[in-house]
């Protein structure tokens, strides 16, 4: 759908039905239920006078469920998965460009403590060049570089990283400091996308919310669908977006580069 990225049908289902919470005077988010006819619309807090919305406590899959399917999932991805994938995109990786294979760079995880984020290298090897965003038709991106990005393939070895614990399966995308530095004092709760694991995908990726953010609508709308998903962490939420990531994978994704 042109105009803004989609919104799936349970979107609308869970913002129906919120999860219970208890207020504290210091937990703070808004409550977010993007929409198609909001499109890049800026955040607004729900409650009287501008009140927002605390997080509500979690329940027993966020707390523990949630790591065991990680676990369970990775292992069985890497097992039947990367097992062949990886050496076969290494392979391609060193023939089409000098360089390491894996690319490794510092992230925002959860409760903003930063951690080493794992992924196929798409770009040429410049190890001293400082955080620049990937743009379209970026000179940067090599060849096979550009096929993984489009099928999301460069990001199978963050497994590593939810094997390790730095992340989850699904989950907001963890962030570089930078970027997280030029939004946080701009966009309202930004932080609180923090309050779970990053991803390896999410509900922003799988709704259309890729490649380059410069401006605040763009990461707005972006954090909208992350604080969306911190809110109803849920087993078969988790399920729909691992079939939706697979499904856009399969596509291919224009926006992703």
């Amino acid at each position: 759908m042109k105009g803004g990225p989609a919104v799936d049908r349970f979107s609308v289902r869970a913002a129906a039905e919120p999860r219970s919470f208890q207020p504290t005077a210091a937990a703070a988010s808004v409550q977010v239920m993007p929409s198609r006819s909001e499109g890049h619309a800026n955040v607004i807090p729900i409650g009287a006078a501008g009140r927002t919305l605390p997080l509500p406590e979690p329940r027993f899959y966020e707390r523990a469920g949630k790591r065991v399917f990680d676990i369970a999932f990775s292992l069985t991805f890497l097992t039947l998965v990367g097992s062949w994938l990886y050496p076969l995109v290494g392979l391609a990786i060193r023939l089409d460009s000098a360089g390491p294979v894996f690319f490794r760079q510092r992230r925002v995880g959860l409760e903003g403590k930063t951690f080493v984020c794992w992924k196929f290298r798409t770009m040429e090897h410049r190890p001293d060049a400082g955080f620049v965003q990937a743009s379209k038709g970026d000179s940067r991106i090599t060849r096979v570089g550009n096929l993984l990005r489009r099928t999301n393939l460069d990001e199978v070895p963050q497994f590593i990283n939810v094997l390790l614990g730095n992340m989850s399966v699904i989950g907001p995308r963890p962030h570089v400091a930078e970027l997280d530095a030029m939004f946080r004092d701009l966009i309202p709760a930004y932080d609180q996308r923090t309050a779970v694991k990053p991803g390896v995908s999410g509900l922003a990726q799988v709704s259309g919310c890729r490649g380059e953010t410069r401006r605040v609508r763009e990461m707005n709308h972006r954090i909208r669908f992350d604080l969306f998903y911190c809110r109803n962490v849920s087993f078969w939420l988790d399920l729909k977006l691992i079939v939706l990531t697979v499904m856009r994978a399969l596509q291919g994704d224009k926006k992703a580069y």
